[in-house]
This record gives structure tokens, C-alpha cells and sequence, in this order.
């Protein structure tokens, strides 16, 4: 293994240098970082529709799409990022367990009893301390979380726009409700600083890693300027048609929401969002998807596994989703 804590507190570069990491290490790689105060959006999700924009402009804070799936975060230097990158998964899917469990014991040795709950939330109680992600290309896996350490909570939920059926399917009021920072919830004074010291002695000591150190080079360069690019933050994906309708549902496994637009009862284009996590593209699925008929949809989607898109997703409620 190897490893490194950046030094940037840039969240365009670090993402970069995460997904520069992911598709060239040929060894497991292990990285801490912080982001100056930032809200970062999944994969697959609309900013629009989870950002509070005038409040992120007025105080000057950056806005960030990463390549894995799941929710918006927000980012300060009181958060610890961590990063797993594996190159020779020995598992299927989309596997939280896995790569939490480090941290999971790594806390509790600061007294701090966490629990992997729900989809992907590392909780204490009813508390959550820290959100995780995953991208997965064949055998490599880029698996990435939050600890939230120190963080403005009360600024946390003035910038993001959370989905009501997100707040009421876990029985909470609002997003500052349902998180804790660490910090309180160890009995010695800490701060960030040596947390970050401290999960570098856990990790150098469990794995032996070579620590590196990571250089600029054309390839993250070329990546930290696609990730600050108004392109990748805000794609337009405009759907031009005689009908157009927008249907969404949370599920166990996340909101999924869809862009259905038709021409007479042809779908001629689709657009999936949403904070779910899937093992293949959703390009791919919307791909599929364009120039059926709707009444084929069955057939057409018989030869598809819809959840390697949506994981989670059996294409009976898909195809129901669809036609609501």
C-alpha cells in the first residue's frame, strides 16, 4: 500500500489527484485530505437541486462533482476526507463494509463506538459522522468518506438543499439534526490537526505503507481543469420534445429521479439523476433508452440489469417509475 495526506486544501485538485490515483496505481493506495469550504455533489446528481447557490456565492464557497455516486456533502478544513483505491477488488459490487471497517476501529480506539448504517452513513446513535461513496471501474474501487471533525454544522445546512422525502424517510426535521462532529464525542481535546495525526499513525501502523508523496503531472492537471469547469459542475443536458415529464421516487437505496421526454409514444431523450450508487454508467441506461417505444419497454429492458445502473433497482419498478 501506499500513502499519502495531501497537501492542497484545493478540492478541484485533490479530486483530481484521487481520480488520477484510481485509474493509474497498480498498488493500493490510502490518502487523507481537506477541502477548503466546499459543497460536493455526486455523480449523478442536478447542482441546481442541491446547492443553496446565492448563500455558496456570497461566502465564497466552491462548489465540486466527484466521480462516485451518493449524495452532497459539504466540506471545511474541520473535515478529514479519506480515500481507499484498490486496484485488485476481491469483491462484487458496491461494498461499503469493507473499507470502513478501518475506521470504524480506528475511532474506536478514541473511544468513539461507530456503526456502517443504512446505505452508507458511518453513524454513533442516531448521529452521523461521516458519509461514504464508491466508484468502481471492473476490479479497481475508489472508495472515499467524510469525518466530519470539526465542521460549522450550523453553515452545513445553509448550503445544501436536502430532498423532504430524504428527511422524513429517516424521521428527522433537518440535515444539522442528524450530525455530530467527532470531536465532541471524544473525552480528550483534539484538534483536526492531530486527528489527522492520529489516523496516520493508525493507518501506518496497520498497513506498512510507503509513504508518498504525489507530483504534478499533464494528467491530474488536465483533470483539476475539467473539474473546475463550468461543463462538469453544471453539464447541460437540455431535452428538447413535444413532451416532456419529470417523475422521482426515494427508494431504500436513494432518490432516483428521471427527465422523460417523448414524441408521439417514442421516448426521445432521458435523463436519470439522483444520490444513488450503481456499478456502471448511467449514460449507458439513458443510452438504452432512447428511440423505444414505450410499450416496449419490457422487452427492450429484458436483456438489461437495470440495478448495475441504479443499485438497488429492480427493472419492474423502473419501468414503473416510467410510466407514473
Amino acid at each position: 500500500m501506499k500513502f499519502s495526506v495531501l497537501d492542497t486544501i484545493d478540492p478541484h485538485y485533490n479530486l483530481a489527484v484521487e481520480e488520477y490515483l484510481f485509474s493509474t496505481s497498480s498498488e493500493e493506495v490510502f490518502l487523507l485530505w481537506q477541502n477548503s469550504p466546499t459543497v460536493v455533489i455526486g455523480k449523478n446528481q442536478n447542482a441546481f437541486a442541491e446547492i443553496n447557490k446565492p448563500v455558496l456565492e456570497k461566502n465564497g464557497v466552491k462548489l465540486a462533482r466527484r466521480i462516485t455516486g451518493g449524495g452532497a456533502v459539504y466540506h471545511d478544513e474541520g473535515n478529514v476526507n479519506y480515500s481507499f483505491i484498490t486496484p485488485n477488488a476481491k469483491t462484487e459490487g458496491i461494498d461499503f463494509s469493507s473499507y470502513a471497517e478501518p475506521i470504524l476501529k480506528a475511532l474506536k480506539t478514541l473511544g468513539v463506538t461507530a456503526t456502517l448504517s443504512g446505505r452508507n452513513d458511518i453513524m454513533v446513535g442516531d448521529k452521523k459522522i461521516s458519509g461514504n461513496a464508491q466508484h468502481r471501474v471492473g476490479n479497481r474501487v475508489l472508495h472515499h468518506g467524510t469525518l466530519l471533525f470539526s465542521s460549522d454544522l450550523g453553515f452545513l445546512s445553509s448550503v445544501l438543499k436536502v430532498d423532504e422525502t430524504k428527511l422524513k424517510s429517516k424521521a428527522v426535521k433537518s440535515t444539522r439534526s442528524r450530525v455530530e462532529n467527532i470531536s465532541s464525542l471524544i473525552d480528550k481535546s483534539l484538534s483536526v490537526e492531530d486527528f489527522i495525526a492520529y489516523l496516520s499513525s493508525f493507518i501506518i501502523a496497520r498497513y506498512k505503507p510507503e509513504i508518498i508523496s504525489v507530483e504534478d503531472n499533464p494528467q491530474i492537471n488536465a483533470l483539476y481543469e475539467r473539474n473546475k469547469s463550468i461543463g462538469w459542475l453544471y453539464p447541460d443536458r437540455t431535452i428538447v420534445s413535444d413532451y416532456t415529464k419529470t417523475v422521482k421516487n426515494r427508494f431504500s437505496f436513494g432518490l432516483v429521479s428521471i427527465e422523460l421526454s417523448m414524441k408521439n409514444d417514442e421516448i426521445n431523450g432521458v435523463k436519470i439523476e439522483g444520490d444513488f450508487f450503481g456499478v456502471q454508467p448511467i449514460e449507458e441506461l439513458e443510452d438504452k433508452l432512447k428511440g423505444v417505444k414505450i410499450n416496449d419497454l419490457s422487452s427492450v429492458l429484458s436483456s438489461v440489469k437495470v440495478g448495475d445502473y441504479i443499485l438497488g433497482m429492480e427493472n419492474l419498478d423502473f419501468i414503473n417509475l416510467l410510466l407514473n
